[in-house]
């Protein structure tokens, strides 16, 4: 795989990740709830998430050759990137009203 393709695999895959909280009733869109999920559950899944993704990330780099050592600009900087990502999934689920 190239390294143009594992930057956009990464990305679709954050997106995809990002929105999965909001979209979905279950935990990390596999375990049901019999009450369903609050907001705490819901962003407890998304820093979970992002993790997972970082870790595909970190996985993906590793294969294309030496790891680049990151500093606490780096994570700020995606950490801010995966909530962007969210956004559309929390306005869906928390701010979207739709019409009767």
């Amino acid at each position: 795989m190239t390294q143009t393709a594992s930057v956009w695999l990464v990305l679709v895959l954050a997106f995809c990740a990002a929105n999965l909280p909001f979209l979905s009733q279950r935990v990390l869109g596999v375990v049901p709830l019999a009450g369903g999920k609050n907001l705490a559950l819901r962003l407890g899944e998304l820093v979970l998430l992002y993790f997972v993704v970082g870790g595909i990330g970190l996985a993906l780099e590793q294969h294309a050759g030496q790891i680049s050592p990151q500093g606490w600009e780096f994570y700020a900087v995606t950490g801010a990137l995966f909530l962007t990502f969210a956004a559309p999934g929390f306005v869906w689920r928390y701010l979207f009203k739709p019409r009767h």
